[in-house]
């Protein structure tokens, strides 16, 4: 129940007068205790408690920006699920990946975009990509306390900027510390356990500029070769046909991949590395 409820049925004032744009501030006045980083925690660390989400990857391209996941979230030596989605549209032009306490990242992820939305109604307008950065680094930061218990939970955002002066440019990335820190990436990135052998593979590969297919392809052959490494991260399950998770951000908004289109994808990749199996 909403911190100073009356329990006559009439909303508290915070609900009835004029509040800010921030869902986030709004909720820590109505009732803070259903933030994730308000929560009491028992002493000591909690990060074998909970699965963890693992590898995200986002790469710029010609129409703006594709990001993909991994559906593998393990606890501890086990695999807790094996279809896990970790990359989500934020708001009609962005995209949101998260990396750690799969439980918490959900959370995170939902209010994230309950804030855009938020803001959207109250203002009349969109929050700049630097805004939506800033506001997600600041939910990052409120989670602090838990993440050091072991309950961190890392994003991955991206987008298409509105308002850049080069469409060809209009593709952005920024990532964060546990703290909260923004940083704006250039061409592509990647967080999670798995990201050490993806941003390897990003690395080689990566030019300005790329196709929006080729984009794709690049992605989950990153994906590929971080699974092909790190335990944690799964790579495509043909036998189960669970596929990474692709989404792409332009012009024309966001957009999932369907899983026909990913599994063709996917698949090609797989052919290759049976003829090549070092990529």
């Amino acid at each position: 129940m909403a911190a100073g409820f009356d329990p006559s049925g009439r909303f508290p004032d915070v609900f009835t007068n004029v509040g800010t744009s921030s869902f986030t501030q709004f909720l820590s006045l109505a009732a803070p205790e259903l933030l994730p980083g308000r929560r009491p925690l028992p002493v000591g660390t909690a990060a074998d408690l909970a699965p963890h989400a693992t590898t995200i990857v986002a790469i710029t391209c010609a129409t703006g920006v594709v990001m993909a996941g991994d559906r593998r979230a393990t606890m501890g030596h086990l695999i807790a699920q094996r279809d896990i989605e970790k990359v989500h549209p934020a708001d009609a032009y962005s995209l949101v990946g998260i990396a750690g306490t799969a439980g918490i990242g959900i959370e995170l992820m939902r209010l994230f975009q309950v804030e855009l939305e938020h803001y959207e109604k109250i203002e009349g307008a969109m929050l700049s990509l630097d805004g939506k950065a800033n506001r997600l680094a600041a939910m990052v930061r409120g989670n602090l306390g838990a993440a050091m218990q072991g309950l961190a939970v890392i994003p991955l955002f991206a987008g298409f900027d509105l308002s850049a002066a080069d469409p060809a440019k209009a593709g952005r990335i920024f990532s964060f510390d546990v703290s909260g820190g923004p940083y704006e990436e250039t061409g592509y990135d990647a967080i999670g356990s798995g990201s050490l052998f993806a941003r390897s593979a990003l690395k080689k590969r990566f030019r300005a500029g790329l196709p929006t297919d080729e984009a794709v392809r690049l992605a989950v052959e990153a994906l590929y070769d971080a699974a092909d490494d790190d335990t944690a991260t799964g790579g495509p399950d043909l036998t189960r046909k669970i596929y990474p998770v692709v989404m792409t951000a332009t012009a024309e908004g966001t957009h999932r991949l369907t899983d026909a289109e990913t599994a063709t994808v996917a698949e090609a990749v797989v052919a290759g590395r049976m003829e090549n199996p070092g990529g």
